[in-house]
């Protein structure tokens, strides 16, 4: 073959080369579009469920349906919101864990169904960090201990002593077996040594009936509806649950400040917020996380929030995630030592 044709061949052999790895570059393009469209959809698209595993009116309701018009506005989706109290908060905690891993289905829990569960449910039918991803806190804030108008202790060094002289006379409402709620006071008879009947409810509002109509004499719980049954003269608080005094409640001692050795140091947070199925595409995670921050910096959702007692938190997955692990560390061994437990 003459030389001229031989350097024109490779040349056509060369462009050929050329031809054939753009276009597999451009197939391998192709792929790796169509997986990070997967992976990142334009979410959401359709109407997204919130369950919340509390009655209307709750603590829990209050924040979902503050955030609820923002997040609509935020996300272009209508967020509705379903209320799912039943078994301290462990049914729809359980709903949402088994449900489809792409978003539109969120739970609003809290401590009990995911931090205290797996300690207190033998057959709890989920695994927390397993089966549930977190995506934000939404609130976080102490407990208040909190009595009928006429009961005889005024603080907690008087309760405690007139537990201990009266053991099982007395009875603690609480919001929920396994709840924060309910730990609390459990806590509270682990370190004193005294013992009162735990009386449960599905969620704060029939809780609160049961102590204005004196079926109850005691509660635990945020001060999301105490509050306004303190300000109209029908309960008064004994302490609240944080180691420095609340900024809501400047008045009100810690159990930490009373004079009984065994609560120095005591400490009992209610804490909530949103998580999605497991294996939730991350892009769609952070989506989700980006619209609640969002709400929960909203001036006026602040204000609501704050004015029922409770205080936005906000932040990153990792951060809930840590949370979780942390609780569930601590209270284990006082669930074990208080012997609550549910079949």
């Amino acid at each position: 073959m003459p030389m001229r044709s031989h350097r024109q061949q490779t040349r056509r052999d060369m462009k050929q080369h050329k031809l054939f790895f753009k276009g597999v570059l451009a197939v391998v393009a192709a792929l790796l579009s169509s997986a990070a469209h997967a992976q990142a959809p334009s979410f959401p698209t359709k109407t997204i469920r919130w369950v919340v595993v509390a009655p209307a009116g709750s603590s829990l309701d209050v924040i979902a349906r503050a955030m609820q018009p923002k997040l609509k506005d935020l996300l272009g989706q209508a967020v509705v919101v379903e209320n799912k109290p039943q078994a301290g908060g462990t049914l729809g905690t359980a709903e949402v864990a088994k449900s489809a891993p792409d978003g539109y289905t969120w739970v609003m829990s809290f401590n009990g169904p995911i931090a205290y569960g797996p300690h207190i449910y033998p057959k709890l039918p989920y695994q927390p960090l397993k089966d549930l991803q977190p995506v934000m806190i939404t609130t976080s804030q102490p407990n208040v201990i909190a009595a009928n108008v006429n009961f005889p202790a005024n603080n907690m060094t008087e309760l405690v002593k007139l537990l201990r002289a009266n053991p099982g006379k007395y009875n603690f409402a609480s919001v929920g077996n396994g709840s924060s709620s309910h730990l609390t006071m459990e806590y509270i008879k682990s370190v004193t040594h005294t013992f009162a009947v735990h009386i449960p409810f599905n969620g704060s509002p029939p809780a609160m009936m049961a102590m204005l109509s004196g079926e109850t004499q005691l509660i635990a719980s945020v001060p999301t509806v105490i509050a306004p049954q303190v300000r109209q003269g029908k309960l008064k608080y004994l302490g609240v649950t944080s180691t420095q005094r609340y900024a809501l409640l400047p008045d009100v001692p810690t159990v930490a400040e009373s004079d009984m050795a065994e609560l120095k140091g005591f400490e009992a947070l209610a804490w909530n917020g949103v998580l999605v199925a497991a294996n939730t595409p991350r892009p769609v995670v952070d989506r989700i996380n980006a619209a609640l921050n969002a709400a929960l910096q909203d001036p006026a959702i602040k204000t609501t929030l704050r004015n029922a007692g409770l205080e936005p938190v906000g932040g990153t997955p990792e951060q809930f995630t840590q949370l979780i692990q942390n609780e569930s560390t601590k209270w284990a061994p006082i669930i074990q030592r208080s012997g609550a437990r549910i079949d």
